[in-house]
This record gives C-alpha cells, sequence and structure tokens, in this order.
C-alpha cells in the first residue's frame, strides 16, 4: 500500500529486478529482469503469477512502461553499444523504432493522453529531456538548464513531466512543464532519484540513498508536489525504482 503497509513480494530474489510499472488496469507489471545474467523486459500477470520475456532480441531492453490504453510497451532497445526507443504491440508482438539517432535515447514515459512521449537523450551533448510524437515525429529537447537530466516521467493530468536533475555533485527531484518553461525544483540529497507520480498528480514518490559507512542504503520516500511533508515509506529491507498504481477501478 502507499503506506507501507500489506507488503508482498512477487519476484523470488534469485534474479536483480528493476523498474516495476503498472498496466492501467493493475493487472499487470512491466519491468527489467537480469535473468541468466541477461537484462531483458517482462511482463508479469499479478492475478496468475505468470512472468514471460518481452521479446527475445539480441541487445538488452530496458526502461519499460505501458501505454495508457494499456495495449502498447514502450522501451529502450540496446544494439551495438547504442540506446534506441522502441513500442511493442502487446497483441501482434509488432515491434515500431521511434528513434534514430547515434546518440542514447533512453526512459521514456507516454503522456496520459497517449499522443506523446517525453524521453532522456544525450544527443545534444549531455543527458536532456526531449517530447516527440508518439510515432516518434518531431523530437524536441525541453531542458536547457544548468546540469544533466533525466528519468523524465509525464504527469496523470498531463500539465508537469518529472525528473531527476544532477548538478554539481547533487541529485534533486524535479518537475518542469511539456513545453520546457516552470522548471521546478522539489527535493534534493546525496542520491535522489526515479520519481513516479500519485493518481492525482499532486504527490511524487522516488528513492533516497543515503551514505552508510562503506555502503549506501535506499529508501522510498513521498513529498507533495509543493515540496513539503516529505515522508519515508517503510520497507522490509532497502527500496528503490517505486511505481504508483492507477486508481483502483
Amino acid at each position: 500500500d502507499q503506506d507501507g503497509q500489506n507488503h508482498r513480494y512477487l519476484t523470488d530474489g534469485r534474479s536483480l529486478v528493476l523498474t516495476p510499472r503498472f498496466s492501467p488496469t493493475m493487472q499487470q507489471i512491466t519491468y527489467m529482469a537480469y535473468y541468466n545474467k541477461k537484462p531483458r523486459v517482462y511482463l508479469y500477470n499479478i492475478d496468475t503469477g505468470q512472468q514471460e520475456v518481452l521479446g527475445d532480441f539480441p541487445g538488452m531492453t530496458f526502461a519499460p512502461r505501458f501505454s495508457p490504453d494499456g495495449k502498447k510497451v514502450i522501451m529502450s532497445l540496446s544494439k551495438n553499444g547504442n540506446s534506441d526507443i522502441y513500442a511493442m504491440d502487446l497483441r501482434s508482438r509488432v515491434l515500431s523504432q521511434l528513434t534514430r539517432d547515434n546518440s542514447i535515447s533512453t526512459a521514456p514515459s507516454y503522456a496520459p493522453d497517449g499522443r506523446s512521449v517525453t524521453f532522456e537523450s544525450d544527443r545534444s551533448g549531455s543527458q536532456q529531456i526531449y517530447v516527440m510524437g508518439a510515432d516518434g515525429s518531431n523530437p524536441r529537447r525541453i531542458t536547457f538548464g544548468e546540469g544533466k537530466y533525466a528519468g523524465p516521467v509525464w504527469s496523470p493530468r498531463g500539465d508537469l513531466i518529472a525528473f531527476t536533475k544532477m548538478l554539481k555533485g547533487q541529485f534533486y527531484i524535479g518537475v518542469i512543464r511539456p513545453d520546457g518553461s516552470g522548471e521546478r525544483l522539489i527535493t534534493q540529497a546525496y542520491h535522489v532519484e526515479g520519481p513516479t507520480w500519485a493518481p492525482n498528480g499532486r504527490v511524487l514518490s522516488y528513492f533516497k540513498e543515503r551514505p552508510n559507512g562503506g555502503s549506501r542504503s535506499a529508501q522510498v520516500y513521498t513529498i507533495d508536489l509543493t515540496g513539503f511533508n516529505e515522508m519515508r515509506v517503510p520497507t522490509p529491507q532497502d527500496a528503490s525504482d517505486p511505481a504508483w498504481s492507477p486508481l483502483n477501478p
């Protein structure tokens, strides 16, 4: 639950699992897992417990998210040291390439109307946030501030994009409008990353790492969009990569 109660494990812990994301119906989760040392995108059916790999490609696949209608998964596919963004139709399993650039493009996230996609790319020389059509058309850069920008996530209301920013050795969680205006930093820490939106678009969750002797400890937090009321979400062990579910149907 969003307050940390009723915790249960979905995977058995034998392989590293990262970036879980709910489907709009909450019946499935897509994630990246290192099964047999191969990073691949998987689907997990919450009702049946069935897991399946989403395409067996020669390169690694990662950073998956569902489309707003739940009919596609958008993700990154790495070939020959370069990553581009692809969308897979879950019914036909047809894969469509959306970006074609010699630089890295990753971390795609659909707008709530499904017509646009935000993503990060270093095609300008450093990590920045871009917006393009859902078919890959008209990519345009929207971040021009100091530092590097990563992990953009479109808000459920469509009015903002949350991101992670790295500047002068510090990490920040911030928001920006889809046209690139109104950038605002909400919280900062030694390492803070992975924002995800509450369904009402007013609260963000993310994970924060703190130095702990020779190691680091990661925990999940929530914070209001105003930058106030930061709270830790209790988890049985260290936790990262939170993903807020849609509202219960």
